[in-house]
């Protein structure tokens, strides 16, 4: 009896990082690969890259560096350890990849992947290997579906990637050229992920894309369903609690999508919707094909349907040409809007992206000190947020046991993590939770044990600092994620 080849995963970057090295993992284990945590004793390394962030490339050698040295210690030992850079910076820079790293022995992009068993070994029989073309055949179609045991392994909560690629070509963004343009996939794949997810215990999904409320995926009446749509369809699988999807672009929210938060007790009041900045002079700049009273009527109308959604967004500073009246925008837009949370950002060129060559007008130390600005506003923001759940009721998805003994931990439909004390018999259930105080970024509490202990409390009201601010019209010039 053979026995198992050890496999190591270290993803870097997005969900859909995370997703597709989930979907390796399935793809390798007919191969008899089982995952380990420690790269040092595997038989075969995965690095699953990302391009997004500054510096992806430089990383990206320098973990190939450690693994050049564990490669020549398996060696020594008498075992063979294969290496292999997958995703984005993959797809970026394959050729220099291999010229520049004689360690590695595939290179594969993120449209490719299913490809792995036959490139390892075309690398066995002639030393490497490199596949980062945009296959005409969809990926999906050849990777093989999770095995009930590992998905029960992964836990309560799960992602499906429903749309790849991005067509807005936002001027500093590498997605276009390293995911390749907007595709969806069928509706009918969709629900049988996500019922074969159900039926092994799977109680949340996250519905995954670069742009995802792109979404336009051939539906069973042979017409494309808007994200909306699929949501209400995923809303009736049973065993499903709870749904979310990100990440989504100000341009695509649709009608549909907005009903769904208004009519879908599973669909949660949370929104991931990037910005980028405040002022409509950058915004043009990055191509974004979105003003910020666009963005601002889009947050109106999700409000409008529900009242206690909250958002978070994506933020770029020091984009090429960006004043400091440009900046002031960004701080009056956050005020207004007020977010729960936010991911934020110095800017660094991308080669090969149309704003790498704009002339840098932004020093480092004024990046340094708007983002501290920037950065002090959203945590001021998400802190009273998180204050203002003190002594109220929420209802949390219990998903594992937490660091200290007899503490199990959840999420609020918010995404805050929130603790209590319970036995593990409750991971897996939706129950409410009074607040009692907070721990940095994390909620303790008690289980209800009153009334409420059957009733659902998603609706009630947001906390005030999610309320739009009123206030005079923010001025502009006449500004990773979508």
């Amino acid at each position: 009896m053979t026995a198992p080849r050890k496999l190591h995963i270290k993803s870097y970057g997005c969900q859909m990082n995370v997703y597709d090295a989930q979907r390796m993992v399935d793809t390798l284990a007919p191969e008899g690969f089982v995952e380990t945590a420690n790269a040092d004793d595997a038989d075969l390394v995965i690095l699953n890259t990302c391009h997004i962030r500054e510096k992806a490339s430089e990383k990206v050698y320098s973990e190939l560096g450690k693994l050049r040295v564990a490669k020549a210690e398996a060696a020594q030992a008498g075992r063979t350890m294969n290496v292999v850079v997958a995703g984005c910076v993959a797809q970026a820079e394959g050729n220099e990849i291999i010229r520049r790293a004689p360690v590695v022995d595939v290179v594969v992009g993120p449209q490719s992947y299913h490809n792995l068993p036959a490139l390892l070994k075309q690398a066995k029989a002639g030393g490497r290997a490199l596949d980062t073309e945009f296959p005409v055949e969809d990926k999906f179609s050849f990777l093989p579906p999770p095995k009930p045991a590992a998905i029960r392994a992964r836990g309560i909560s799960s992602f499906v990637t429903v749309q790849e690629g991005c067509d807005k070509f936002c001027t500093f963004c590498v997605v276009p050229y390293t995911r390749g343009s907007e595709v969806s996939r069928p509706v009918a794949k969709i629900i049988d992920d996500v019922q074969r997810l159900a039926d092994n215990g799977v109680r949340e999904i996250t519905l995954i894309g670069q742009n995802v409320n792109g979404y336009h995926g051939d539906g069973p009446d042979g017409r494309p369903w808007a994200l909306g749509t699929l949501l209400y369809r995923l809303a009736e699988i049973p065993g499903i609690a709870r749904l979310r999807y990100s990440t989504s672009h100000p341009r695509d929210v649709e009608d549909t999508l907005i009903a769904a938060h208004r009519d879908l007790p599973a669909l949660m009041p949370f929104v991931h919707l990037p910005v980028q900045s405040g002022s409509d002079r950058i915004l043009a700049a990055m191509n974004r094909k979105h003003t910020t009273e666009d963005y601002r009527r889009v947050i109106d109308r999700f409000r409008d349907a529900r009242q206690d959604i909250a958002f978070t967004s994506d933020f770029i500073v020091g984009f090429p040409g960006e004043t400091e009246e440009d900046f002031a925008a960004t701080l009056a837009l956050v005020t207004q809007i007020g977010y729960a949370g936010a991911y934020s950002f110095k800017y660094s060129p991308r080669p090969g992206t149309p704003a790498a060559d704009l002339q840098e007008t932004v020093s480092q130390a004024d990046m340094d000190e708007r983002l501290v600005r920037l950065q002090n506003l959203i945590d001021s923001q998400q802190s009273a947020f998180n204050a203002a759940t003190i002594g109220r009721t929420v209802d949390v998805l219990f998903e594992r046991p937490a660091r200290n003994p007899g503490q199990i931990v959840g999420r609020t439909a918010y995404l805050q993590p929130a603790h209590v004390m319970a036995s593990d018999d409750i991971i897996g259930q939706v129950l409410p939770v009074t607040i009692e105080s907070l721990e940095r970024y994390s909620l303790l509490g008690s289980l209800a044990r009153d009334s409420l202990a059957s009733a659902p409390v998603a609706n009630s009201p947001v906390p005030p600092v999610l309320q739009p601010v009123v206030s005079q019209s923010v001025s502009s010039h006449t500004v990773t994620g979508a």
